[in-house]
């Protein structure tokens, strides 16, 4: 019996002095060579190309529609640059006009530099800076532009991206002597060509604002192309873009939910492919 309590006793003892044992916290130590880790999300790369061609002959820029087309144009590439509204931020930028004083002239491109970091009014002022109102070009001359717009892709190895390419016009071509020559207004579409850029991209679109129902129809209908969409708004719709109910008064310009809405359903519409020899 003695000897009985004797060992309770020592047992006792011995639960005691190990419940008393500090308790040291387990070192995991550093994470392995290679071990795999948190990854933040993937930022996807900018890949659209846009190139905006402005028309500043006679027609056009003493028209009633020139100084709508530059504020439009001012609000669309501040959405564009700044991502705002679900617009798409471009990978390159480039704004020059249409034609020139003599067929086949050469024109800048203004890079998007040149509107990087502005506001929608610094845009516009330089928009107005670069094409014053005084400075009126002889011909409208699409295929030259078209051209550059070859030539630019080249330069910059900017192939296989997505291209946009607006055009602020009237629509209506004037490619000199054999325009002037010809009362065939269809013949007079079926001379533009947008061969230069046919192979540049599989997604190609030529977006012609400003234009007129019957103008526009001709550059759907007579326009030659294989591998480049065509869309077309008519001037008078695109002056809706600053009705009240749509780009509406005293909002901030991130918060116009209606403009973003309206430029996706009538400026960046995606058509439908279409060939016409």
């Amino acid at each position: 019996m003695t000897m009985r309590l004797l060992k309770i006793t020592i047992l006792t003892m011995v639960l005691l002095a190990t419940s008393c044992k500090p308790s040291v916290p387990e070192f995991k130590g550093l994470p392995k060579l290679g071990a795999s880790t948190a990854k933040a999300p993937d930022v996807v790369a900018p890949r659209l190309v846009m190139f905006v061609g402005i028309d500043i002959s006679g027609s056009f820029m003493n028209g009633r529609y020139f100084d709508d087309s530059i504020q439009f144009l001012a609000r669309y590439l501040y959405g564009h640059l700044n991502g705002v509204g679900g617009m798409e931020v471009p990978h390159s930028l480039f704004v020059g006009s249409i034609g020139g004083a003599t067929k086949d002239e050469a024109k800048t491109l203004f890079p998007i530099e040149s509107f990087q970091n502005r506001s929608i009014e610094q845009i516009e002022a330089r928009l107005r800076e670069i094409f014053p109102r005084g400075r009126v070009n002889t011909y409208t001359d699409f295929n030259a532009f078209f051209t550059r717009v070859g030539d630019m892709v080249d330069q910059k190895k900017l192939l296989l991206k997505p291209i946009s390419i607006v055009l602020l016009t009237d629509g209506d071509p004037d490619l000199g002597e054999a325009n002037a020559a010809s009362t065939d207004k269809d013949a007079q579409f079926k001379r533009l060509s947008v061969s230069s850029v046919e192979g540049l991209s599989r997604n190609i679109t030529v977006r012609v604002l400003y234009t007129n129902a019957v103008t526009a129809k001709n550059w759907l209908d007579d326009m030659p192309r294989k591998r480049v969409k065509v869309w077309t708004q008519d001037a008078v719709v695109m002056t809706e873009w600053k009705d009240p109910k749509t780009l509406l008064p005293e909002t901030p310009f991130e918060k116009q939910t209606r403009f973003f809405s309206w430029v996706a359903n009538n400026v960046d519409f995606q058509p439908r492919l279409r060939r016409v020899d």
